[in-house]
């Protein structure tokens, strides 16, 4: 699971760095009104801070996707999604500590995936009109591995009612979703063992 994991990561690192060929010098404002435009900013924002390091570590790398990426990550619903059932029977405390947790989990699996980068290119899906009643909206790129080998990425993208902001919440790599993956690992653990098990779990993983 953990190797498939880092898997999907690369696809993802590849996506956005792709985009940085053709990003502004200086650093965009995020546009969170628009999830198309929140992907390609959020990839040349991040990859001009690494295009700018001499050496990169998992230091850095972790430094950088807490400042850059994490921010438009809804990692609450994500978490809350993992949880699952149990939700209703956890506290508010044991629910904010497991979504630190997972955030964490998060950033190391991106900070990994930025040492397979290898010069991949893609095609981002053209923007389509946004029904004002659309609430979770994907986002479909294509990246080309070698000169014939290409695959797929979707971000699931989740509209917050309240502030009109856009997140990602899942990427789908392949078919297969990253949060689904972690659903499948956590959520009846979370029902066997308890919460707070799986939180520490999940803390001593990186």
């Amino acid at each position: 699971m953990r190797a498939l994991l880092k898997n999907i990561g690369v696809l993802v690192m590849a996506f956005a760095m792709s985009l940085v060929n053709i990003a502004n010098a200086s650093e965009q404002v995020v546009d969170e009104k628009n999830p198309y435009i929140l992907i390609k900013q959020l990839a040349e924002n991040t990859f001009s801070r690494i295009k700018a390091e001499k050496e990169m570590n998992t230091e850095k790398a972790r430094i950088i996707i807490n400042e850059e990426l994490l921010p438009y990550i809804d990692r609450k619903y994500a978490a809350y999604k993992v949880i699952g059932p149990m939700l209703k029977n956890t506290t508010a405390e044991q629910k904010e500590n497991f979504t630190n947790a997972f955030s964490d989990y998060i950033v190391a699996t991106y900070a990994d995936a930025f040492k397979k980068y290898n010069n991949q290119t893609i095609d981002v899906e053209e923007a389509k009109p946004i029904n004002s009643k659309d609430v979770f909206v994907p986002v479909k790129v294509t990246i080309h591995l070698d000169s014939k080998e290409t695959a797929e990425v979707i971000f699931k993208m989740r509209l917050n009612t309240k502030t009109g902001a856009w997140k990602a919440y899942d990427m789908v790599a392949e078919g297969i979703s990253l949060l689904s993956a972690k659903q499948s690992e956590l959520t009846g653990l979370i029902r066997d063992k308890g919460i707070d098990t799986v939180t520490a779990d999940l803390k001593n993983m990186f």
